[in-house]
């Protein structure tokens, strides 16, 4: 039941961060890339979400978000 709800969390820290970059908002993008990319690293920790899978994700989003303009 723990895990069921941390993944959700997890889901909604991202999707946060997806539908900012697709509003092309850079500072709402950044600011929510900011709160998603510790609460994957914890879940990784914990062993909610496999390590490598928490990187991938990591790393896609910040591509994302980087690749924002102003």
């Amino acid at each position: 039941m723990r895990n069921i709800s941390a993944k959700s969390a997890l889901r909604t820290k991202v999707k946060a961060v997806d539908t900012a970059v697709e509003g092309k908002k850079k500072i709402d993008a950044t600011s929510a890339l900011k709160t998603a990319v510790p609460a994957l690293a914890k879940a990784a920790s914990k062993g909610v979400i496999h390590k490598k899978n928490a990187s991938r994700k990591i790393s896609r989003l910040t591509k994302k978000v980087n690749a924002l303009k102003g």
